[in-house]
């Protein structure tokens, strides 16, 4: 594909609407060339194309610069993914270009975790421990999804280059998930791959706390680090899935891992009916 000047498309929309949090950047072959975060999640859907067209206008970048676009595809707010994919789409329909949907938890995962180490690089240096007893770092990202649930997924990463995936994104239960994640501690110690270090990063204040973790206190460092999206990381998520194809448009769907409340309600309404007749 070509722009107007005759050069290759390379850059890349980013946007992510899943939390509170607006993210939405541009970015090519791994920088960011502008970023806009903004917070009001219920405004999401009035301020999402103004921002999208002052983040393109402040770098410099019309739609036939685009190589495509990257959008967040959940988990997280039902409405908030939503109205990302639905733009998502649409813009890459008008404008001829591909889309990949990127895991929202992946994103945050990447993003906590780089704010973990630039937090690590400010502190002072830690004494030196055994070489090549723990494995790569594990992080937990963390949306609440309330009644004592989380949006989650577990990855592991080690350096600067995008976390692995280990566990799949789902709404998970805290208590039963931190002891599933005990588990696999023992587990990875077993097999000689123990991290020494897990974050938990994103909405960490209400399932990050010590009595929500306690089951894992002492099996390994425990840090918890508060993180709200930025759009930067679903752009770098993107630019791996646009080397790979790309998502079919109309196929491109949210990851909503749970029925919306609307649908739950409609559901039980529906099931209470047929009982009456």
């Amino acid at each position: 594909m070509k722009n107007d000047n005759n050069g290759p498309r390379k850059r890349l929309l980013a946007l992510d609407t899943s939390t509170a949090i607006l993210g939405v950047a541009v970015t090519e072959d791994g920088r960011v060339l502008h970023e806009i975060n903004a917070s009001g999640e219920r405004n999401h859907s009035v301020h999402l194309l103004p921002i999208i067209e002052q983040a393109m206008q402040a770098s410099g970048t019309d739609a036939s610069m685009l190589k495509g676009i990257a959008v967040g595809v959940g988990p997280g707010s039902y409405t908030g993914t939503r109205i990302a994919v639905s733009t998502a789409k649409t813009l890459a329909w008008a404008w001829k270009v591909q889309v990949t949907g990127v895991s929202s938890l992946h994103a945050i995962a990447w993003g906590g975790y780089a704010a973990a180490l630039e937090k690590r690089a400010e502190e002072p240096a830690a004494e030196p421990g055994q070489a090549g007893v723990y494995g790569p770092d594990w992080i937990i990202p963390l949306i609440d999804a309330r009644r004592g649930q989380a949006y989650t997924g577990l990855f592991a990463a080690d350096g600067e280059a995008a976390p692995q995936r280990l566990e799949p994104d789902a709404i998970r239960l805290m208590a039963d998930w931190v002891t599933h994640l005990a588990g696999r501690l023992k587990q990875a110690e077993a097999e000689g791959s123990k991290p020494r270090i897990l974050w938990f990063v994103g909405e960490t204040a209400q399932h990050a706390s010590h009595a929500s973790i306690e089951p894992l206190i002492g099996q390994a460092e425990i840090q918890p680090l508060p993180y709200e999206l930025e759009g930067r990381w679903a752009g770098f998520l993107g630019e791996t899935g646009l080397l790979a194809g790309g998502d079919e448009v109309h196929g491109l769907i949210p990851n909503y891992t749970q029925l919306s409340e609307a649908e739950a309600n409609l559901r039980r309404s529906s099931e209470g009916s047929r009982g009456q007749v």
